[in-house]
């Protein structure tokens, strides 16, 4: 007997989907394995067709899994923007959000401005996700997060965003270098410098490799760190230089090992703003939040509103 298909089938299928995993999409969905297990072949039955494939070792969606799983992402995605919708419409911020930030700027950005957040939207349960720029945008388009905060442009036509603040880049050198000697660093001074960078996928790498470029230096493969601390200590350490964004250097004690100096202008700086979808159901809720960041800014950054042409050299 054919039976109805349900939303929260659907969502044991996505999970499963995604993970290839009973196990770990039932911890994933907060049900036992069995319970999860008997839902999707209760799901199969229904449709008359196997959507997954299954072994010891491995779980595999069947051709229709796949194309079953992309629907259900879709469907419930709606089910959510339609829960969304009308809790918006009662209470502004409040209730689950989603955030997805980059790691170059979420330690150094949200601690700073998520106290007063706290005190002005008191029902806001904010979700914090840090992760590298493409994945970001994969959980945004797939409706996994509400919004962003992404160095810009992202260049994507399904998303919108709106611009916050530019972020200038400093030089952080060994303690004793001749870059200690300047007030300011020409891009230039880098022409001979052993210049330590971020892993592949980190957007502040490619970033810096476009001052690199402005500078008439080329890239070169060397050392590539997981964090902006890593490269401030392998810095520290004296084997060379970096660029760190204004943000991870302000409000932090003195660090004698280091020295950290501005660029002269104009600086090259990255430009921060938040994203989201074109057709997302809280776009109430995301304007507020904008509007509160824009209107509560850290020092160490220019509004992007304030900001003159002759202010800086953007490079992202």
């Amino acid at each position: 007997m054919n039976r109805a298909i349900t939303l929260k089938q659907l969502r044991y299928l996505v999970a499963v989907a995604d993970t290839r995993h009973f196990g770990q999409a039932a911890a994933l969905c907060h049900i036992s394995q069995p319970s999860l297990s008997a839902q999707i072949q209760q799901l199969e039955e229904t449709l008359g067709a196997k959507l997954f494939e299954r072994s010891r070792r491995r779980v595999v969606p069947t051709l229709l899994g796949e194309t079953m799983a992309d629907r259900a992402r879709r469907v419930l995605a709606e089910v959510d923007q339609m829960a969304a919708l009308a809790q918006a419409a009662v209470r502004p911020l409040a209730g689950p959000f989603r955030l997805g930030v980059i790691p170059t700027l979420g330690p150094y950005f949200l601690p700073r401005v998520m106290p007063r957040l706290r005190k002005a939207y008191p029902e806001l349960r904010l979700y914090l996700r840090e992760d590298l720029t493409e994945r970001l945008l994969d959980r945004l388009v797939r409706g996994h997060l509400e919004a962003a905060l992404l160095a810009l442009p992202v260049g994507r036509s399904d998303l919108v965003d709106r611009p916050l603040f530019d972020e200038p880049f400093l030089v952080a050198a060994p303690q004793g270098h001749g870059i200690a000697a300047k007030r300011s660093v020409d891009q230039d001074d880098l022409a001979g410098e052993n210049l330590l960078l971020l892993e592949d996928g980190h957007c502040f790498r490619d970033q810096a490799l476009e001052v690199c470029r402005l500078a008439g230096r080329p890239a070169e493969d060397g050392f590539a760190a997981t964090s902006l601390e890593t490269l401030r200590e392998m810095v520290a350490s004296g084997i060379g230089i970096t660029l760190l964004p204004s943000l991870a250097c302000f409000g932090r004690p003195p660090d004698d090992s280091l020295t950290i100096r501005p660029f002269a202008d104009p600086a090259p700086v990255r430009r921060i703003g938040l994203v989201w979808r074109r057709n997302a159901a809280r776009t109430g809720d995301i304007a507020l939040l904008a509007d509160f960041l824009a209107g509560n800014l850290p020092s160490g950054v220019t509004p992007v509103l304030a900001a003159r042409p002759d202010q800086g050299e953007r490079v992202a």
